[in-house]
């Protein structure tokens, strides 16, 4: 991955991926900025939360880049976490002379180019923070319409530390799950995962 050398010119195509939980994977991005010619040398990456602000990769992709360079994403959410900080990013970078290509939204976008190229890439992010306010707006609704009706949206309340405790004892004493969840109420499948983790060893 990017290896944050100085370079004393621009001129060069410098790749970011990011994705937001460390479980998902940047196969899918890499592979499009080595198709699109980017060398592993130059391609700076992050896998953590997308609500970190402190991005090492991106940090160290920005003090790296040179007036003429263009950073090149898969898609421009990659590079920031809503509409405001996308824009802000991209005018700064616009400042210093460096560009901002994507490779994989709707529309084309190249921020180095003018024209169409530029209103392409506002429209572009104003429709996805348009999606986020719309989504959140969906989840706000069903969320009232669930609560007027009396049901609960969202994770169940965990059982009571003493109930598990309780149902440990149980099992210790060799009671039935059957036996068991009717003594403390809590479900056969929760039982399982709580009795289960009781029996795992403890790491030092």
């Amino acid at each position: 991955m990017g290896t944050g050398n100085d370079h004393s010119q621009g001129g060069m195509e410098l790749g970011y991926a990011r994705v937001s939980t460390t479980k998902q994977s940047l196969e899918r991005q890499l592979d499009a900025l080595t198709a699109a010619g980017i060398g592993d040398e130059r391609i700076y990456v992050d896998k953590k939360t997308g609500t970190t602000v402190d991005r090492d990769g991106l940090n160290r992709l920005l003090t790296y880049a040179r007036p003429g360079d263009t950073i090149v994403v898969h898609t421009l959410d990659r590079i920031g976490r809503n509409l405001r900080e996308v824009l802000n990013l991209v005018h700064d970078l616009a400042e210093r002379g460096i560009g901002v290509r994507s490779l994989a939204d709707p529309l084309p976008i190249n921020t180095a180019d003018e024209g169409m190229a530029r209103i392409a890439f506002l429209l572009l992010a104003l429709f996805a923070e348009m999606e986020r306010t719309f989504t959140a707006e969906r989840a706000a609704h069903a969320r009232a319409v669930a609560e007027a009706s009396g049901r609960h949206i969202g994770r169940p309340v965990a059982h009571p530390d003493d109930k598990i405790e309780y149902a440990r004892l149980l099992k210790a004493q060799g009671d039935s799950l059957g036996v068991i969840a009717t003594k403390t109420g809590i479900p056969k499948t929760s039982l399982h995962r709580y009795l289960t983790a009781s029996d795992q060893p403890q790491s030092e």
